[in-house]
C-alpha cells in the first residue's frame, strides 16, 4: 500500500503539479505617501527547455497583467538551445521596464544530483567546469530590450513617475556575489530602493537590510520543490530557514528596520528532478502600496 501511495504522489508531482502554473499575489507597503499602487511581476527559476510548450504559453499570458516592472531573479535556462524559447515566452513582457540577475542555471547545464543530498547540505559553491550555457547571449538579449543587469551592480531609473534605485549581486549560490561592489546606504532620495539576488543567502539578505533596502527579491529555493502539508518546505538549498522558503516575509538585522523580502518558488525544475509536490510552480505579482496602507 505504501508503495502505491508513493508512486501516486510521484506521478501527481511529475505529471500534474509541475505544470500547474499559478500566479501568486501580494501587497507590500513600501511606497512613500502620495504614491499610487505600483506592480512588480517577479519571475524566477524558469529552467526553460525548448519543448516546454505549456510553460511557454503560460508565461506569454502574463503580459495581460500589464505590470509596471519586471524583476527576473535568474535560473532561466536548462538547455543549451533554450534562449530563443525563453525570449519568445517572455514576449511582450520584454517591452516592460525590467532588471535581472543570473543564477547557476544561466551559466551551467544541469547535471544529475542525488535528491536526498539536499536534505543534508545545500549544493552551493563554485563549479570546477567552464560555464557552458549561452548566458552572454541571454544577457545581451535582455539588455538589448532595455532591462538592467544587476550582477554586482547598481541601477537607477524612473518608471511611471516612481524613482527606483537597485542593488544586485551575481549568484550567491556559486559564490559569485561581490557585496563590496554594491555596499553602502541605499539611495535615501529615491522613492524606493530594491535589493535583488538569485539565491537568498543570509549574508546577502543581511547586507541589503543593513544598507537600508526596504524590499529584497530572490528566487532559487523552488519553495523547497517538495513540501509536506502542515510542515512546509523540507529544504531551501541555501542557509535560509525553510519557514521562509517562499512568499513574503520580513528580514531584520540587529538595530535595523525590517526589510520586506519576497522569495519566489519559481516556475520550473531541473530536468533531472521533474516534479513538485505541495509547491506549485509560480510567478508573483507584487502590488506596492504606501507604507501605512498594509491590510487596508
Amino acid at each position: 500500500f505504501s508503495g502505491a501511495v508513493a508512486t501516486g504522489a510521484f506521478v501527481y508531482g511529475a505529471v500534474y503539479e509541475r505544470n500547474a502554473f499559478t500566479l501568486r499575489t501580494f501587497t507590500v507597503p513600501v511606497l512613500p505617501r502620495g504614491s499610487g499602487p505600483f506592480t512588480i511581476l517577479h519571475l524566477s527559476d524558469a529552467h526553460m527547455m525548448p519543448g516546454q510548450s505549456r510553460k511557454q504559453a503560460w508565461l506569454r499570458g502574463l503580459a495581460e497583467l500589464e505590470p509596471d516592472l519586471i524583476v527576473n531573479t535568474g535560473d532561466n535556462l536548462a538547455h543549451l538551445d533554450a534562449v530563443p524559447a525563453l525570449l519568445d515566452s517572455f514576449g511582450e513582457l520584454l517591452d516592460v521596464p525590467g532588471v535581472f540577475v543570473f543564477g547557476s542555471n544561466d551559466y551551467f547545464t544541469p547535471t544529475f544530483k542525488n535528491p536526498a543530498a539536499y536534505l543534508f547540505a545545500h549544493s552551493g559553491g563554485a563549479r570546477t567546469r567552464e560555464a557552458d550555457l549561452p548566458w552572454r547571449d541571454l544577457r545581451d538579449a535582455f539588455t538589448g530590450e532595455g532591462w538592467h543587469d544587476l550582477s554586482n551592480q547598481h541601477a537607477r531609473f524612473t518608471v511611471n513617475g516612481l524613482d527606483l534605485a537597485f542593488a544586485g549581486v551575481d549568484d550567491p549560490h556559486l559564490g559569485y556575489d561581490d557585496l563590496a561592489a554594491v555596499e553602502g546606504p541605499a539611495a535615501a532620495d529615491a522613492d524606493l530602493a530594491i535589493g535583488v539576488a538569485h539565491a537568498p543567502y543570509l549574508r546577502v539578505l543581511d547586507a541589503f537590510n543593513r544598507d537600508g533596502y526596504p524590499l529584497i527579491l530572490a528566487g532559487h529555493t523552488h519553495g523547497g520543490q517538495v513540501a509536506v502539508p502542515g510542515y512546509g518546505a523540507l529544504v531551501t538549498n541555501c542557509d535560509l530557514d525553510r519557514e521562509r522558503a517562499k512568499g513574503l516575509h520580513q528580514h531584520r538585522t540587529p538595530g535595523k528596520a525590517a526589510s520586506w523580502m519576497h522569495v519566489s518558488a519559481g516556475l520550473g525544475t531541473s530536468p533531472y528532478a521533474p516534479m513538485r509536490f505541495a509547491c506549485r510552480p509560480e510567478a508573483s505579482l507584487l502590488t506596492l502600496t504606501e507604507i501605512d496602507s498594509f491590510g487596508s
